[in-house]
C-alpha cells in the first residue's frame, strides 16, 4: 500500500505543480503547494479519486481509502521557517504535521502477526479483504501524529515561483507514511 500511495502521490504532484497560481516569493509558492493539501483542492481530490478507484480493493474499502487520505491532506498543519535565495532557485524550509499513518500501518501488521486467524475466511484461509478493512479503519481512526521537516525546492519560471519535484522521502512525509526509527 505504501508503493501505491506514492503512486498517487506522483499524479498529485503533477497537477499541483502546473496549477499554482502567480506568486511573488518562494514561500508563496511552497504555502500554495501545501494549500492545495490543505484545502482539499479539486484537482487533488480528482486525482486521489482515479487513483483509489484503480485500487484492488471493494466498494466499502475505496471509500474507506478515500476518507483516509482526504482525513490526512486536509489535517496537515505546517510552518514555514526559512527561505534562501540563490539567483532562480530558493529553498524554503518547513515543518509539518501529518497523522503518523505509518504507525498504525506498523501496528496494524504487529496485530496481524498475533491475531492471524481473525483474517481467516470461513475455511480457515487468509482473507487479505479482511485484513485490508481492519487497517483501513485503524488508518481512519488515527488521532497520532508526527512533525517532519523538508526542505522544498522552488524554482522561478518566467516570474513564477514553482515547487521543484519532491524526493519520495519528502512526500511521504506528507502523507504520513515515511518509515522512521523510534
Amino acid at each position: 500500500m505504501k508503493k501505491k500511495i506514492s503512486i498517487i502521490i506522483i499524479l498529485i504532484l503533477g497537477i499541483i505543480l502546473s496549477g499554482c497560481g502567480k506568486n511573488l516569493t518562494a514561500r508563496e509558492a511552497v504555502r500554495d503547494y501545501l494549500e492545495m493539501y490543505v484545502t482539499l483542492d479539486n484537482r487533488v481530490v480528482e486525482q486521489l479519486n482515479e487513483f483509489v478507484d484503480k485500487e484492488d480493493l471493494d466498494d466499502e474499502q475505496k471509500k474507506m481509502y478515500k476518507e483516509v487520505l482526504k482525513k490526512e491532506y486536509s489535517t496537515l498543519t505546517y510552518t514555514l521557517e526559512d527561505e534562501t535565495y540563490d539567483g532562480d532557485r530558493a529553498y524554503v524550509k518547513a515543518k509539518i504535521k501529518v497523522m503518523n499513518l505509518n504507525k498504525v500501518q506498523k501496528d496494524a501488521l504487529d496485530y496481524f502477526d498475533e491475531h492471524k486467524e481473525e483474517f481467516n475466511d470461513e475455511e480457515g484461509r487468509y482473507d487479505k479483504g479482511k485484513f485490508l478493512t481492519y487497517k483501513l479503519s485503524r488508518m481512519k481512526e488515527a488521532t497520532e501524529t508526527i512533525t517532519y521537516e523538508i526542505e522544498f525546492k522552488a524554482d522561478k519560471n518566467d516570474g513564477r515561483w514553482e515547487v521543484v519535484q519532491l524526493s519520495n522521502e519528502d512526500l511521504e512525509k506528507i502523507h504520513g507514511i515515511y518509515e522512521y526509527n523510534e
